[in-house]
Parts: C-alpha cells; structure tokens; sequence
C-alpha cells in the first residue's frame, strides 16, 4: 500500500513525461522526504539479450562522487598483499581463516571480497556459500586481482558493479539524495555514459530502450532516451 506522503510526491511527477537530466535530478530533490537519507537509484532497460553470452553486461564503474555509502571491504590474501591492502583500508585481511569463519559462523559482516588470484582455489571451496549471496570475486569486476590496494582504493572512493539481470535492466546506486544537484548529475552521465560503451556490436537498432531514476521511498521518473547519446 502507498503511503500518503508517496501519493503526494507522485503528484509533483508526470507518469506520461519524459524529462531531461536535469529536470529529474531537480524532481528527485524535491520528491525524497523521508527521514533517512535516502539511495538514488537509477535503472537502465537495455535491447539485449541476457540469454546470449555476447550481450551479458558485467564490469565496473567509479562514480566521481561516489555513492555515498562506504562498503566494507574483506581481502583475501598473505604476505605482501596482505599487508597492502590493511593499508589502502581494508576492514578486513586475511586468509583461510577467515574462510573458516564465513563457513563455520555464518558470518558476512563484510559487501566486498576482494582476493589474489593465488587465494581463488581456497575460495573455490565455499563457492555454494559465497555465490547465491553475490559474493564470490570475479576477474570480470576486478575483485580478482595481484593489486589489491588499488582495488580497495577504488570501491572507497565510489567504485560500483554493474551486470544486466534476466530482463535486460542495469540496476545502479547513483548518490544519495543529499547529494548536491550537481553531483547527482554528474554520477547520472558518467554512469549512464559508462554503460553506453559497452553496447554489444551485435545488437541492432536503439541500445538504450528506457531510463527510470528513482530514490528509496520516491516514484519513479521516466527520462529522456537520448540522454546519455554522445
């Protein structure tokens, strides 16, 4: 059920419109009202088909503002990795040991694990743990990587992952609704511009099909397709 503060900001929306950059981010401002600052999240309805190998989306994005929220950060890794990334600021280090932990407490105070290549085979052994959860490290995000400092660097400053889902859709968490207009408008285009480069050559006609900004608790809005045309 909707809330009336909902039905109230819906008001201010034109379910019909499409409206530019600026326009939404202006309406995001003035929609998001509820206690807690809330996620600005932007959705992007690609012409692809996720079933074909070739037009499966997956990569990363550092958002030049950030996303507002710190991940906390576990890497798996020894020796001078190890220590590398306790000081790019990791929360947490380790090895094995803390495989041990995830398997045997059930413990995931953690959003990212980062490893070294030479760790992925340990870490192959509680794939069924890790996978459904969406945490096992991928080469395709860079979460399998030798520079593991860099890695964390990244994420702290704003780094996200992107993948298309089932119906074609990239789903990604473009700011905070604090953010500065500015901001936001800039995170929006690097992202939705980001996204445009990865346009599978075997895809015909438009690429992008729809684009919906919204925040936590906010309706959506629609915004123009050609908003991130170069």
């Amino acid at each position: 059920m909707k809330t009336k503060r909902y039905l109230e900001k819906a008001k201010l929306i034109d379910k019909a419109q499409y409206y530019s950059l600026e326009e939404a981010v202006k309406l995001i401002k003035k929609t998001a009202s509820a206690k807690f600052d809330e996620t600005v999240e932007l959705v992007m309805h690609l012409n692809v088909d996720p079933k074909q190998s070739d037009q499966q989306l997956r990569g990363v994005i550092t958002l030049p503002n950030g996303t507002g929220k710190t991940k906390k950060i576990l890497v798996i890794a020894q020796g001078e990795a190890a220590e590398a990334a306790k000081k790019a600021g990791a929360d947490h280090v380790g090895e094995e040991d803390m495989l041990k932990k995830i398997e045997k407490e059930n413990w995931f105070d953690f959003d990212i694990i980062i490893a070294t290549p030479d760790m992925m085979p340990a870490l192959g052994k509680i794939g069924k743990v890790l996978g459904p959860k969406g945490l096992m490290p991928n080469p395709k995000t860079g979460t399998v990587t030798d520079d593991v400092a860099k890695t964390v660097d990244e994420i702290k400053k704003g780094r996200i992952e992107f993948r298309t889902d089932k119906y074609g859709n990239v789903h990604a968490q473009v700011g905070k609704a604090s953010f500065t207009e500015k901001q936001l408008l800039e995170n929006i285009k690097y992202f939705g511009e980001g996204i445009m480069k990865q346009r599978p050559a075997s895809v015909k006609g438009r690429f992008l099909k729809n684009v919906v900004l919204s925040t936590t608790m906010g309706p959506g809005i629609k915004i123009l397709k050609n908003s991130f045309d170069k």
